[in-house]
């Protein structure tokens, strides 16, 4: 059986973007905040056991080329 979920205290600058978001994506505010959630709980959950597996399949060893490769995946993305 669904269950019926609130958000109390929204701001209303935070209300009237999620309105907006919906407004652009043709959906209605309930439409658009279930998107939200849906996408939020597809997430994959990572373990530790997971995480070492990543970083050895990328080859890093130092901390230095783990933040080398973020910062690139950052200016990656701002550059759109």
């Amino acid at each position: 059986m669904p269950v019926t979920l609130s958000i109390k205290s929204v701001p209303d600058s935070l209300a009237e973007r999620l309105r907006q978001r919906a407004a652009r994506n043709h959906r209605s505010l309930q439409g658009e905040l279930m998107t939200i959630i849906e996408q939020a709980g597809q997430e994959p959950q990572l373990d530790i056991q997971a995480v070492y597996e990543e970083i050895e399949r990328l080859g890093l060893k130092t901390s230095n080329e783990s933040a080398a490769m973020l910062r690139e995946m950052r200016d990656g993305r701002n550059r759109g």
